[in-house]
């Protein structure tokens, strides 16, 4: 079965970095459009950053020049980057898998927490 599965989470100080993973299984990853996406409490998840299959990238504002988002396709991974965090960023990150050929095949991770602290 498909298995999306975050890793790197956790508490940092304001102005420190993470690096999240997404580790996909069970999917042709390399023919999926990933992204990374977040939801605070008492707030929507929000789209935090896209990798096409073709390696095209597109960022929230509140992302763009600290955020970098990255695959590897030989290992079935994508990453996320994240500098200079902020007290803002404070959310559950979850990692996406989307495809449309046919039918929409769509997959979400079970999430992982991030802390930044002031």
């Amino acid at each position: 079965q498909v298995q999306l599965v975050e890793s790197g989470g956790g508490l940092v100080q304001s102005g420190g970095s993470l690096r999240l993973s997404c580790a996909a299984s069970g999917i042709s990853f390399s023919l999926y459009h990933m992204g990374w996406y977040r939801q605070a409490p008492g707030k929507q998840r929000e789209l935090v950053a896209g990798i096409t299959s073709d390696g095209g990238t597109n960022y929230a504002d509140s992302a763009k020049g600290r955020f970098t988002i990255s695959r590897d396709n030989a290992k079935n991974t994508m990453y996320l980057q994240m500098n200079s965090l902020k007290p803002e960023d404070t959310a559950v990150y979850y990692c996406n898998a989307v495809r449309r050929y046919l039918a929409e095949f769509n997959y979400w991770g079970q999430g992982t927490q991030v802390t930044v602290s002031s």
